[in-house]
């Protein structure tokens, strides 16, 4: 049994421990991404079944950085397929300053509360995930839920194995990054959080998905890659869960 200054000791260590991105051998098995793709077409029918339905409830969708609609077709059939109106997020490629994007995603949210009267679920992978939580963080009025899906919260892009590819895409720095994301966090987000991530994930720090700041967020670990996660069993079939909550 540890003593109390044992405890203090692991505490501190947690609290001082830096977040790396991942090594060699974790980028190395994003290449899996295709295995996790064709494991998920076998069990897709199965797990279609047994999902828990929605009620025609609006989904938007967004695509991870460098990625557009195309990467999130799969998960929106999937999810129109057990009683949810899914939504594409429609802006291309996810490639420029996060804010940018901020104002048409809030249009289009505003636009889906108007036509569903109701709020609106976000689902966003990894990139996707920050901008949902920042609609969310803004607009506690429109958004029902968010569940991001290897989405880094903290550390800004010292904690991926692409964060020089960032830095060229949006011209900022890491430091501007991280300020501009600490600075918003000052607003908790006041809807609740559910976070995909995995300790596999070859491009975002696993622990960069941990948020210990807002007050309503669960985590959930699965296994895969990163690229993976948009094709992955495991998160499909946590998402009929996440989604269905509170609603029985």
């Amino acid at each position: 049994m540890q003593s109390s200054i044992d405890l203090l000791v692991d505490k501190l260590t947690i609290m001082n421990d830096e977040i790396s991105p991942p090594g060699p051998m974790l980028q190395l098995l994003e290449g899996r991404a295709g295995a996790e793709a064709g494991r998920l077409m076998l069990a897709l029918p199965l797990i279609r079944m047994q999902a828990k339905k929605g009620s025609g409830e609006p989904v938007l969708v967004l695509p991870g950085f460098m990625a557009d609609d195309h990467s999130t077709f799969i998960l929106r059939q999937y999810l129109k397929s057990i009683g949810y109106v899914t939504y594409p997020w429609g802006l291309g490629v996810n490639r420029k300053r996060m804010l940018d994007f901020l104002p048409p995603i809030e249009q289009q949210v505003r636009n889906l509360v108007d036509q569903h009267q109701q709020k609106v679920n976000l689902v966003g992978w990894s990139r996707g995930g920050i901008l949902a939580r920042e609609i969310a963080r803004d607009h506690p009025d429109l958004i029902d839920r968010v569940i991001t899906i290897g989405s880094p919260v903290k550390g800004g892009v010292s904690i991926s194995s692409i964060g020089p590819l960032v830095r060229r895409e949006t011209g900022l720095t890491s430091h501007e990054l991280s300020s501009m994301l600490k600075l918003r966090q000052q607003t908790k987000i006041k809807v609740p959080i559910r976070a995909i991530y995995s300790k596999l994930d070859g491009i975002v720090a696993w622990k960069a998905c941990i948020d210990d700041i807002n007050d309503d967020v669960e985590h959930f670990e699965i296994r895969g890659s990163h690229v993976g996660m948009g094709s992955n069993v495991e998160v499909f079939k946590l998402l009929s869960k996440l989604l269905a909550e509170g609603r029985e």
